[in-house]
């Protein structure tokens, strides 16, 4: 019964009547993102014109954006906000209908090639080296340097499946297993950049009799270039190069909202080269959402 009436409401999506569009369009929002497998089907199937599917593409963005928006109100108020959640909400907003348990299986899979190589008694360093391998030679990631702004860079599952992403894509990556295997990575929100810092939970540097790492950090990642090490110094130069002052917020680890806030940033520049205005409005209320969000925080 229910399947039927919605099928009879999405017969008439194509009424050239707006009055009547609005109001076909508000009941099936009713039934909330259950319904949205059943829109792209017919996206993909139907042989109506551009208005049809034009339409269609509204009301899948519409629900997931509604969707989407409760669930980050939920995860940006949990105490932890896990950055794989906060990752896998963002690929939502592209695929409604993926199986997030398939982007959780693949991650778990190249989280064991790391485990296996880990031991009790490895530096820093060499944990890192370890993550490299598996991650850049075992796995074949690497920087999309050819297509670098497209938002493909930025979705999780996209990333998986390529095995290319933006710095910002492969840091999530690098840092969501490396947490899940208790190494203290997180991300540093750089201008124009995104890297990860390795934190000096037990006071390395001076026990070692050098100088000790400013602001708690051993040292700097880059994932966008395989995983290379690197340290203040470089970060120095890299924001005079910017013309940039060295702000300590430039040093220090973000949080995980601080990261999903660029996330979106990054994917409403890239769908603005695109020319896909309709994602990027989209993109953008749920941007107002997350900013809402913090304010309230």
């Amino acid at each position: 019964m229910i399947t039927n009436q919605i099928d009879a409401l999405i017969s008439l999506i194509e009424d050239p009547d707006e009055i009547i569009f609005s109001q076909v369009k508000s009941e099936i929002k009713n039934y909330g993102a259950d319904v949205i497998p059943k829109l792209e089907k017919e996206r993909e199937t139907s042989s109506f014109g551009p208005l049809y599917i034009d339409r269609i593409e509204q009301l899948i963005q519409s629900i997931q954006l509604e969707s989407i928006s409760v669930k980050m109100k939920e995860w940006h108020s949990s105490e932890e906000k896990d950055l794989l959640e906060g990752a896998l909400l963002i690929n939502q907003f592209q695929y409604p209908s993926s199986n997030t348990d398939l982007i959780r299986k693949e991650i778990t899979r190249i989280r064991q090639d790391v485990w296996l190589e880990l031991n009790d008694n490895l530096t820093g360093f060499e944990k890192v080296r370890i993550m490299n391998h598996i991650l850049f030679n075992v796995h074949g990631f690497s920087g999309n340097k050819s297509n670098y702004t497209s938002p493909n860079n930025s979705f999780l599952g996209d990333v998986l499946s390529s095995k290319k992403g933006s710095p910002l894509s492969l840091a999530i990556l690098y840092q969501v297993l490396a947490n899940s295997l208790d190494i203290p990575i997180y991300g540093v929100n750089l201008p124009n950049h995104f890297i990860l810092c390795y934190m000096d939970e037990h006071g390395i540097a001076s026990m070692l009799d050098e100088t000790v790492a400013e602001n708690g950090i051993l040292f700097y990642i880059n994932p966008f270039s395989d995983g290379t090490v690197i340290h203040k110094n470089e970060i120095d130069e890299f924001l005079f190069h910017l013309n940039l002052p060295e702000k300590v917020k430039f040093y220090k680890p973000c949080d995980n909202s601080d990261i999903i806030n660029r996330l979106i940033n990054n994917l409403i520049f890239g769908f603005q080269e695109k020319g896909d205005e309709l994602k990027v409005e989209g993109l953008r209320e749920l941007q107002n959402v997350f900013a809402r969000i913090k304010t309230k925080s």
